[in-house]
């Protein structure tokens, strides 16, 4: 949208250097002037897999392979069955291989880190070699309850206990406890400068250093994937099916999906393209949106 303002000069007759010449004169000029307004961030939707997989929570991008890697819970969320599974997926949607990993239980989020792939799975984290699609560790977590969201930097996995409120990190072989009080946090995403951020019951809040949290947005609240797009800009979506575009003015829903029954679980990013990716849950595929801001 653009606006038009208007200005007004008041321009200055020349003088007359005659005796008999009359009063000075003025004239007005009229310029427009023309300013854009803030541009409301958007999603359009670009395309979707086959409704194949199953239950699936969390999508990942690979940047140095291209491929996304895609969480299937299949079974139960909580309980041990071994339902759960893996697929690969290209950057147009379509399905390369649809039981990368099997075996597991309830994947849900993912993280990538030296060649390897973690994923939470209910009360452990599970690494996976990227290049053999082989299980090569089991990080179990002493009480753990609901593992949910995962992300890496600088080569520490970062993950989330949604029922006991925790963040942890896995740091050269070991699992500890880095904030507690989270009530059912869900996203966690970490910045290049290490700056961890995190989705709760309260909304979207900065993890400081000594475990404490400083409150970023508070209507956001229950969210689930997290995106960090920079310059104080972010992509939160609620599992229920709705993502808001997050900036210092506030928050904009940009997607609902509720009337429709398709979730908007644990959102991945391909940031060359702008591609937000929606693991639709229940629907059992993921759809890929161009996010415009």
């Amino acid at each position: 949208m653009k606006t038009l303002l208007k200005t007004t000069a008041l321009g200055l007759t020349a003088m007359v250097m005659f005796a008999q010449c009359g009063p000075e004169k003025t004239e007005e000029t009229t310029e427009e002037m023309v300013v854009e307004d803030a541009k409301t961030p958007t999603l359009t939707m670009v395309w979707e897999t086959p409704a194949t997989l199953t239950t699936c929570e969390s999508v990942l991008y690979d940047k140095s392979s291209g491929n996304l890697y895609v969480s299937n819970i299949e079974g139960s969320p909580t309980e041990k069955d071994g339902k759960g599974s893996i697929s690969i997926i290209d950057k147009n949607g379509t399905i390369v291989n649809q039981e990368w990993v099997t075996g597991l239980n309830a994947p849900k989020g993912m993280a990538i880190s030296d060649g390897k792939l973690y994923v939470t799975d209910i009360d452990e984290l599970v690494e996976i070699d990227l290049a053999t699609a082989e299980i090569t560790n089991k990080y179990p977590v002493e009480g753990a309850e609901f593992l949910n969201d995962a992300d890496a930097h600088d080569g520490k996995i970062y993950f989330t206990d949604m029922n006991k409120g925790l963040v942890h990190v896995l740091d050269g072989g070991a699992v500890s406890t880095i904030s507690e009080g989270n009530t059912s946090i869900n996203g966690v995403a970490v910045a290049s400068d290490g700056t961890i951020y995190g989705l709760d019951g309260s909304g979207l809040k900065m993890i400081n250093a000594d475990g404490s949290s400083s409150m970023i947005n508070s209507t956001v609240t229950g969210g689930d994937g997290l995106i960090i797009l920079g310059d104080g800009n972010y992509v939160a979506s609620r599992w229920a099916g709705e993502i808001y575009f997050v900036s210092g003015d506030g928050e904009t829903l940009m997607l609902d999906t509720k009337a429709e029954e398709s979730n908007t679980a644990d959102i991945g990013f391909i940031p060359e393209e702008n591609l937000v990716l929606v693991p639709a849950f229940m629907k059992n595929k993921v759809v890929a949106y161009k996010l415009d801001y």
